[in-house]
């Protein structure tokens, strides 16, 4: 990748970090987000930093050991699971790790996000798994992550938050929004008593259909 080609990557990374916050998906300096940069290498936010006044130049880039290869600035502590996703799955190009209220609150009640709504196939099946507990920034968690993320695009962390991955940063957040909307959904549907859960063959169909918009082909029924 080329120096403009990092500087402009960099300044998608940054957009995005700036948004969680807004988006209510993190407060403070929580939360962490990366780009993959090449099949080696991939650029990740710093340690305790107000996203804010962040530029491309504070960004990190590791390889995936946790080399630092670029930048003055410590790494996120959460950099293992980042490397470790984009070394067990290719196609990734973007993570988001935030602690979102009613994602972090199912997290911590260590529940799962069953399909109350159709949207959870975005995520690759019938639900979004609560990944087991383990203290923040280890090669535990990393591996708590990557069981919880087999085939999804997205996962609880138990007693943290959420985490999203995808084939950009910025689609990686929009999961992290849709996420935190299908668990507060998930909370209001509890204090009414429950919900009906959709089916397994009827979360694929959406799933199948979802890639089917994305490829621009029309939807009509056969």
């Amino acid at each position: 990748m080329s120096a403009d080609e990092l500087r402009r990557l960099s300044e998608r990374l940054l957009a995005c970090a700036r948004q969680l916050a807004p988006l209510g998906l993190s407060s403070g300096t929580s939360g962490n987000l990366s780009a993959r940069v090449d099949e080696q290498s991939f650029l990740i936010t710093p340690s305790a930093a107000a996203y804010a006044a962040l530029g491309p130049a504070d960004l990190v880039v590791l390889d995936l050991d946790g080399t630092t290869l670029s930048g003055a600035r410590t790494p996120s502590s959460e950099w293992r699971m980042h490397a470790d996703l984009y070394r067990a799955r290719p196609e990734l190009r973007g993570v988001v790790h935030a602690h979102p209220p009613h994602a972090t609150a199912l997290a911590c009640a260590r529940r799962p996000v069953p399909a109350l709504h159709y949207e959870i196939a975005r995520f690759g099946g019938p639900d979004v798994r609560c990944a087991d507990y383990a203290t923040f920034g280890t090669e535990a968690l990393s591996h708590a992550v990557l069981a919880a993320m087999e085939g999804r695009r997205g996962c609880l962390l138990a007693n943290h938050g959420l985490l999203t991955a995808a084939d950009s940063v910025e689609e990686a957040l929009s999961l992290a929004v849709e996420l935190e909307n299908l668990a507060a959904l998930v909370v209001r549907v509890a204090m009414l008593g429950g919900g009906v859960v959709l089916d397994d063959a009827e979360i694929e169909r959406v799933r199948q259909r979802f890639e089917r918009y994305v490829r621009g082909e029309r939807l009509d029924e056969a």
